[in-house]
């Protein structure tokens, strides 16, 4: 099987790489035996092609790893495409956050302002590659990790319908996490979680039919021992009777964690804009360390995940055990052996929504429960929404669909819907300002 990386320069791509080498370990039915690297920078795939090839010594059966320039030419017999491209860069992430800061409005990879310039960069180029998915390499299957997921995730779906399929890291982490704190095993459980990329919550955490969510929730001490629970608070995750993705604290807790960013001396996007630039500029120059040195970046990486919600609520520090670095490595390995080996499983994916929230189209990209097989990623059925959580699903969908409409078309009036219709937006003055600050007036 061959697996192609789209953003192959990434600084992520080794923890893909690893759920590679596990399932050559176990010489797994339908594992990868090549991988295909593509990325506009070459020097950068170049360093973590040295990463690779240090992580894979000594394993048997390890794929193969090629570097591919040409994009048509690493497309060109993939059965897998994982696209986890960064249009701009960081550097492109730095302006995301920071222009909307100026504005005092928050600015953030995902969410808010950011997530909408960072979406109107990316639809074009997501589009495209799909174009090119299609024609090259119409029988592959597209895994979307490239940011904002569920928007680029619908742009894509447009040309390759439900070929294509979005992954994100945050739910599996939550469950894993929810898991812990009511000892039981994740693979034990089933449970119910939906919404849209980096906006859902977990509404029932059930073993052997009987749901444990309720206990948990009143549960004060287990509660805070895990992320979320530290994140959100026990007071109003019971007055939820949920637990929310870890996103969701940018809209619940807004004045604080605005705060707390306005506050820092750097924000996410120039963290990693010079902790990645140290990494690969060392790493090139010493590439015999570069397995060391990205080690030690990644943990130093993960240890300052969403840094600024956690000062905002305190200022603890991350637990050990979610600071591996798995998820979203996982989830993909896990789709692929799905279809490719027909393995079935239950995963949380950015899939159409078919009739799993009837308050929204057929096409619409939501994330949820889904059942896959060979046959690709089919959701299931869910309990009813609340209103104030299919409230915030359908504004951020318009949020969405306005912001690919701007890109696709170049539409200015939908661009500025698109950021004036944004939750943590609050004016369309604000919005225009923002627009025109990004060169996109």
């Amino acid at each position: 099987m061959r697996l192609t990386i789209l953003g192959g320069g990434g600084f992520r791509v080794p923890l893909v790489h690893r759920a590679l080498l596990d399932d050559a370990r176990r010489d797994a039915p339908g594992r990868c035996t090549e991988l295909v690297l593509h990325d506009t920078d070459s020097a950068r795939m170049r360093v973590i092609a040295s990463v690779l090839e240090t992580q894979a010594a000594g394993v048997p059966r390890a794929p193969s790893v090629r570097l591919a320039e040409d994009l048509d030419d690493a497309l060109r017999g993939a059965d897998f495409v994982f696209s986890a491209i960064r249009v701009g860069g960081t550097a492109g992430r730095v302006l995301d956050e920071r222009i909307p800061l100026a504005e005092g409005v928050l600015g953030q990879e995902t969410v808010g302002a950011g997530g909408v310039l960072y979406g109107l960069r990316t639809v074009l180029v997501a589009t495209d590659i799909a174009e090119r998915v299609a024609r090259i390499a119409p029988d592959a299957w597209v895994i979307n990790f490239t940011n904002p997921a569920g928007m680029v995730t619908e742009a894509m779906s447009a040309v390759l319908g439900p070929r294509v399929i979005g992954i994100c890291d945050s739910p599996v982490g939550l469950v894993r996490r929810a898991a812990r704190a009511v000892g039981a095993d994740p693979e034990s459980l089933t449970y119910d979680y939906v919404g849209l990329n980096h906006l859902g919550w977990l509404r029932s955490l059930a073993r052997d039919g009987e749901d444990l969510l309720p206990g948990l929730l009143r549960d004060e001490a287990a509660l805070a021992s895990f992320e979320e629970g530290k994140l959100f608070g026990a007071r109003w995750l019971q007055a939820l009777g949920a637990l929310p993705n870890e996103y969701l604290h940018y809209y619940y807790f807004r004045r604080e964690t605005l705060r707390s960013v306005m506050e820092s001396a750097e924000t996410r996007g120039e963290f990693l804009d010079q902790q990645q630039g140290d990494f690969f500029t060392r790493a090139a120059a010493a590439p015999e360390r570069s397995f060391e040195l990205w080690e030690h970046t990644r943990l130093r990486r993960e240890e300052t995940y969403m840094a600024e919600s956690r000062a905002a609520t305190g200022g603890w520090q991350r637990d050990t055990c979610d600071l591996d670095g798995g998820g979203y490595d996982q989830v993909a390995l896990a789709l692929m052996r799905a279809i490719s080996a027909d393995e079935r499983t239950r995963l949380i994916l950015n899939v159409p929504n078919g009739l799993t929230v009837p308050a929204l189209d057929s096409t619409s990209i939501i994330e949820t429960v889904c059942e896959v097989s060979a046959k690709g990623a089919r959701p299931l059925p869910c309990a009813p929404l609340r209103e104030d959580q299919l409230g915030l699903m359908l504004q951020l969908k318009a949020v969405e669909r306005a912001a690919i409409e701007a890109a696709v078309h170049e539409n200015r009036d939908a661009a500025l819907r698109a950021l004036a219709l944004h939750p943590l937006v609050d004016s369309p003055s604000v919005a225009a300002r923002i627009l025109n600050r990004a060169g996109l007036t």
